[in-house]
């Protein structure tokens, strides 16, 4: 049983990391915020002057602001409706006995280890491009004009992108939490005669609601910030601007770090009144 001194020395010994991660933390953001209310101009000048609320007013005002917002919003719900949709069926597919399982399960993991832009980059000129891309020869094969993806399609580019990065994190959550399903429930149910369906509905489903709002909650708090794979692929057009993209785009055009710095802080709101509310969802489905 711990004592007081004991819990005093645990404490101890914990606080420069505590101290650590906090200035990790805090001092980006504390020098994010002071910027936001500054004019700084690095590259012709420097520190120009306090402009108070003005970088605020200037950035949520601008034309593209709703436009980048509502298309963050878009990516975001557009793949975790794939990850988790594609995640289940394949976790379910994974947990079946197969020959060569353990290579299948790392195949199907690895896309999550490539980086963004290698990824964005590997999607944009071998499958994506309308004239050597491998989706443009099986569109010719069928005799149909080939999709300019990156500009026809851009937006659903985007999602599929992204999507292929990030199901292989939504599976192996959700194939850890079917493998800890009782397998004596489904035995029971199909025993009874469930139909597959209705066991899948009735008990599958239920048992992966844990692992579910824990793979959107993450996956949110990510996708929020996704940046690279745009660079790479679309730069921002035709529709996918996203609130992160539209930042750097401020900052670089402008020069102005204040300017990009009271972008941040919309997107750190943004992230946090998600994440405030996927915590709700969370908390409710953890209490079950």
């Amino acid at each position: 049983m711990s004592t007081k001194a004991s819990r005093s020395a645990a404490r101890l010994m914990l606080a420069p990391a505590v101290i650590l991660l906090l200035g990790w933390m805090l001092v980006p953001l504390t020098l994010t915020l002071i910027f936001s209310f500054q004019r700084y101009l690095p590259l012709r000048g420097g520190f120009q002057g306090w402009v108070g609320f003005e970088n605020y007013v200037r950035f949520v005002t601008s034309s593209a602001f709703w436009p980048s917002v509502q298309a963050t919003v878009i990516i975001v719900g557009g793949v975790l409706l794939i990850t988790v949709t594609l995640g289940i069926l394949l976790a379910i597919l994974l947990d079946q006995p197969m020959w060569g399982q353990g290579v299948v399960r790392i195949l199907v993991i690895a896309p999550f280890f490539v980086m963004p832009t290698v990824s964005g980059l590997v999607w944009k000129n071998m499958f994506m491009d309308p004239n050597n891309g491998l989706l443009s020869h099986l569109w010719r094969s069928f005799g149909a004009d080939p999709i300019i993806w990156l500009s026809d399609a851009s937006m659903l580019s985007i999602i599929l992108i992204v999507s292929w990065q990030w199901l292989p994190f939504a599976t192996l959550i959700l194939l850890t939490a079917i493998q800890s399903l009782d397998s004596e429930q489904l035995e029971a149910a199909e025993m009874d005669g469930a139909p597959v369906l209705s066991r899948f509905w009735h008990i599958i489903l239920p048992h992966l609601s844990r692992a579910i709002t824990i793979v959107i909650l993450i996956q949110t708090i990510f996708l929020l910030a996704i940046f690279a794979e745009i660079f790479v692929t679309t730069q921002g057009s035709f529709g996918t601007r996203t609130l992160t993209y539209l930042i750097f785009q401020r900052v670089l055009e402008s020069q102005n770090v204040g300017l990009g710095s009271a972008g941040g802080i919309y997107a750190v709101i943004l992230a946090n009144i998600f994440a405030l509310f996927l915590m709700r969802i969370v908390g409710k489905n953890l209490d079950r």
